[in-house]
């Protein structure tokens, strides 16, 4: 049963080295801090803003210097993966939640409406991320997000 476990764990550490060295710009086994987040949703991770703050804390240096070195983000964030942290909210609930929001049962939010749910409400989105948010999920020619389509496409990427 250790050969199997340790096989995974050797697994999930060549996709955690795979995905830093896209961002190791110096190829100095360093990434700049602002690139933790894109590193960890490329795993298959939805952490919120405070779970990756918590994250990046826990993999900084004692003295910040806006570099993660891979030797103290491997470590932790294999631990990640094996707990299945940060997992993405299943199909049926992200399509209940956006059910919620459009009680019109249109089937889909105007890019107006999007951006308030998502500057307003709960944790709220920053300007970059809402930006980014937006170039990925509203069609252009109807200045709408199809949610359903959308939750499609998102469940495809992650596999």
């Amino acid at each position: 049963m250790a050969d199997d476990r340790e096989g995974t764990v050797a697994e999930l550490q060549k996709k955690i080295k795979e995905a830093f060295e896209v961002f190791d710009r110096e190829s100095n086994n360093t990434v700049d801090v602002r690139e933790i987040g894109t590193i960890v949703r490329s795993l298959g991770c939805c952490p919120s803003e405070g779970e990756l703050h918590d994250l990046i804390a826990e993999v900084e240096e004692e003295e910040p210097t806006g570099y993660i070195r891979y030797e103290k983000f491997l470590p932790v964030m294999t631990k990640v993966l094996q707990e299945k942290r940060y997992r993405p909210i299943p199909e049926d609930v992200l399509l209940r939640a956006f059910e919620a929001l459009d009680p019109a049962k249109r089937g889909f939010l105007t890019k107006e409406e999007l951006i308030k749910y998502m500057t307003e409400e709960g944790e709220p989105f920053s300007q970059e991320e809402m930006e980014e948010m937006l170039a990925a999920t509203i069609d252009p020619e109807t200045n709408a997000i199809h949610y359903k389509d959308y939750i499609t496409t998102m469940m495809i990427d992650d596999s």
